[in-house]
């Protein structure tokens, strides 16, 4: 396992949960002088992103990612987003957490890493997002600065690695997500994705750069000498790669993986391998809630943690977010949700207190690290931590 992957993990999807977030957000914004109290504006979906962004990027959280680390459990940096996404206004039902959200982050990025061509293009797959990530905070030089400055610290880290330290860091990365098999509707319309889960990986496009087309053997002799070349039917339809992407701070990164593939307006829901339903019917295009969104939504885990819940009286603090199509669908994942892991829609204030620090000492006391290796001696502070302090 590499110690390396951590930051990569953390970036990307953090990247996507921005994407899904503002593709939301648009999908719901209300015209300033015509919004009420409980409804979005232009002026608070920025809010929210530059909120999540300025926790995402700050430098000392970064500093402390970047430190060499094994991979949390999936619990963890789960919990890790249920912290991120809640920085800002923002409140989120838990089903919206659990099925609109984090599933929808993991199953795109194990996408995009089953895609690259070589291992070293995951660092591509970062910068795009990165660069994206720019593109929604464009108006904020403050919050520019921070990401320009991220990347500078991945080139200085990750430029210096070998292709077979960018192959384990691959692996880790396909390890983590091995398990996860959740049907995805973007993905299922675009035929990427069968109805158990998995994806249908293509057999065309480029190869990798600095490798030629597969269709001929070289045999040579033992002075080195070519001697014999036969040709093979490959079965697909490879063409070389036309040059390859930047990992400077600017510049053409070439691979398009990692971009927002929201930017066209069209649901998104997710959901567990184990039902079984008709394709047609998964991959119908229909402005009404998709048929599966109203089956019984299987959640994967619960967040670790109790954070306070708060029955609002009168008006409500912040601002709520719906990820599912229609309100009927958050509440009906609402009610099939299991009444172990049901609660109240966990409201948290952008300012933090006592009390939230307290309770996030107690969480951190839960995790269970063995044999941890002794240049995260002091990971008592953690990101988990941190970011609570941010």
């Amino acid at each position: 396992m590499s110690v390396r992957t951590l930051p990569l993990l953390f970036l990307n999807l953090g990247g996507e949960m921005l994407y899904i977030l503002d593709q939301r957000l648009r999908a719901q914004n209300i015209p300033g002088d015509k919004a009420r109290r409980d409804e979005w504006t232009e002026v608070d979906r920025k809010r929210v992103l530059h909120d999540i962004v300025l926790t995402m990027f700050n430098k000392s959280f970064i500093e402390e990612l970047l430190k060499p680390q094994e991979l949390y459990s999936k619990k963890a940096l789960r919990t890790i987003y249920d912290r991120l996404a809640h920085a800002s206004i923002m409140r989120l039902n838990q089903a919206s957490m659990d099925k609109q959200l984090y599933d929808l982050m993991t199953m795109a990025l194990k996408y995009q890493v089953l895609l690259c061509p070589r291992p070293k293009d995951v660092l591509l797959v970062t910068f795009n997002h990165l660069d994206t990530i720019k593109g929604l905070i464009q108006d904020n030089p403050a919050l520019l600065h921070l990401v320009d400055e991220t990347l500078r610290q991945l080139i200085e880290v990750y430029g210096r690695l070998s292709a077979g330290e960018f192959q384990l860091i691959r692996q880790t990365l396909l390890t983590f997500f091995q398990d996860l098999h959740i049907r995805v509707s973007i993905f299922l319309k675009d035929k990427v994705q069968n109805s158990n889960g998995r994806f249908v990986l293509p057999v065309s496009g480029p190869v990798p750069w600095g490798t030629e087309v597969p269709g001929l053997i070289r045999m040579f002799n033992n002075k080195g000498e070519e001697v014999r070349r036969v040709e093979f039917p490959h079965g697909g339809n490879y063409v070389t790669a036309p040059k390859e992407g930047s990992f400077e701070v600017y510049g053409d990164r070439v691979l398009k993986l990692g971009t927002n593939m929201y930017s066209v307006n069209r649901p998104m829901e997710t959901h567990t391998s184990g039902t079984s339903k008709n394709l047609a019917s998964q991959t119908q295009q229909s402005i009404a809630p998709n048929p599966l969104a109203k089956e019984e939504l299987n959640f994967l885990a619960k967040l670790m943690g109790g954070m306070e819940i708060k029955k609002p009286s009168g008006p409500e603090p912040g601002f709520r977010l719906n990820l599912f199509t229609t309100d009927e669908e958050e509440e009906k994942a609402a009610l099939t949700r299991p009444e172990e892991l049901s609660h109240e829609v966990v409201n948290i204030q952008a300012t933090q207190d006592q009390q939230r620090n307290q309770e996030l000492a107690r969480i951190m006391g839960e995790f269970e690290v063995m044999d941890q290796p002794r240049w995260s001696a002091s990971k008592g502070d953690d990101l988990l931590a941190m970011m609570d302090e941010l």
